[in-house]
């Protein structure tokens, strides 16, 4: 559930950049055994995906990694940006049980909605950084003229950096919420479920 490895490409141009803010995100799903939900926990810490950040394994992850490409031009002896444009690359790492179709009612209502809420924190955390990528765009582009290119150039891979590590706090922040919520987030998800279930508007 973590951020799990960042990079950060910084490419000086003066022909057009990519598209503003883009994320391309692709999922890759690990496959789990076990009939129970004791099975199922014990698949989850025994297979998930390692987090670097963390040293332990986890139900999800999502790998991320930050390019950014920034033009600039030349006008009167000064240089500014002329466009600034980040793009995230984002592969997430998702369960698949491979028993949820002969698993009981019970544990099969359990398993859809853990698996759902895995599957929503970690696009929560691809949503964090778009966030992110966007203000690295709007900061950069907002930079005051310079005397030279090599000056600005410097200047915004400071300010990239910066606004980086304010991401990689935002996802840690994030996910010690989400952490602290888990068992009353999970209860509530159920519920609901239940619910529907008894309105007849998800199948039981």
């Amino acid at each position: 559930m973590k951020n799990i490895a960042l990079s950060l490409a910084l490419l000086a141009a003066l022909c057009a950049p990519a598209s503003a803010a883009n994320v391309a995100r692709s999922y890759t799903y690990f496959s789990i055994g076990g009939k129970s939900l004791s099975d199922i926990e014990q698949q989850l810490r025994s297979r998930g995906p390692h987090v670097q950040s963390t040293g332990q394994r986890h139900p999800g992850a999502t790998r991320m990694e930050f390019t950014t490409k920034v033009s600039y031009a030349e006008t009167k002896g000064n240089c500014r940006v002329s466009k600034a444009a980040v793009s995230v690359k984002a592969n997430v790492f998702l369960p698949k049980w491979r028993n949820r179709r002969t698993a009981d009612r019970e544990t099969a209502l359990i398993w859809d909605t853990l698996s759902r809420d895995i599957k929503r924190h970690e696009d929560s955390h691809i949503s964090i950084a778009k966030r992110y990528a966007r203000k690295i765009e709007d900061t950069v582009e907002a930079l005051p003229y310079r005397s030279s290119c090599s000056k600005l150039q410097e200047i915004a891979q400071k300010e990239t950096a910066r606004i980086l590590e304010e991401h990689d706090a935002a996802q840690e922040k994030f996910d010690r919420i989400e952490s602290h919520n888990f068992e009353d987030r999970l209860m509530r998800l159920l519920n609901y479920r239940l619910d529907q279930i008894s309105k007849g508007r998800l199948p039981g």
